[in-house]
């Protein structure tokens, strides 16, 4: 049985936060784009821990029996982008979050409430 965009939304928050990733957020993007229902846009410390980030991502797709279609930038530990079809997960260096902005370029999308799968062990 194929899992729902809001059931992988879940693993993916699940695993980044368990992972003590940073500012993260979910934007809907259903009816703006083909690509997918939503993308994750989350950030390491440094590139180590976006790289572990990243890991967890795909350890917890694989155990959910997620599809990783797709995994890019892995290597430079900057900007990492999972594809998971109907989730999108975009693991940044801060620089690089910066530099790039998707949450500008992605403005006319609603921000989606994760904050019941977020811990409050960041001091969020």
């Amino acid at each position: 049985m194929e899992k729902k965009s809001e059931e992988i939304l879940e693993t993916v928050i699940l695993a980044v936060d368990d992972k003590l990733a940073q500012e993260t957020l979910a934007l809907d993007v259903r009816g703006l784009t083909g690509l997918a229902d939503f993308f994750v846009i989350t950030q390491g410390r440094n590139e180590k821990h976006v790289e572990a980030i990243v890991q967890n991502v795909i350890e917890q797709a694989h155990k959910q029996q997620i599809d990783v279609k797709n995994v890019e930038g892995k290597d430079t530990g900057l900007w990492t982008l999972i594809d998971l079809n109907d989730v999108i997960v975009h693991v940044f260096y801060p620089s690089e979050r910066a530099h790039y902005n998707l949450e500008k370029l992605w403005s006319d999308a609603p921000l989606y409430d994760i904050s019941a799968w977020i811990s409050d062990k960041h001091g969020l």
